[in-house]
């Protein structure tokens, strides 16, 4: 679905976030909903109430189905949020993650 760019994290400083407990280290230039995608893939984003997956849909800030939880406070727009050093990341939605 989604595909980064060999040449988009040349540049990029590394920053350290906690996406539900575990460190991950990831670029900088990356929104907290970018940086989950490229930790957990699309189907790992979110799950809907019956358990099935859930990603992104627009990126941009329009669909609110980026809705994660970011130190602490649920329901962000992960999409509109940048990656920050000691960041805390929690999924969000349905039941368990795999």
């Amino acid at each position: 679905m989604f595909r980064r760019s060999p040449h988009a994290c040349q540049t990029a400083s590394q920053v350290q976030i906690r996406v539900d407990g575990i460190a991950v280290s990831v670029p900088d230039t990356l929104s907290v909903a970018a940086a989950v995608l490229q930790v957990h893939g699309w189907q790992g984003y979110r799950r809907h109430h019956d358990g099935s997956p859930r990603a992104p849909l627009c990126l941009m800030g329009s669909c609110h189905d980026c809705l994660i939880t970011v130190d602490g406070q649920p329901n962000r727009q992960g999409c509109l949020v940048p990656v920050a050093e000691g960041m805390q990341v929690e999924r969000q939605g349905g039941g368990r993650h795999d």
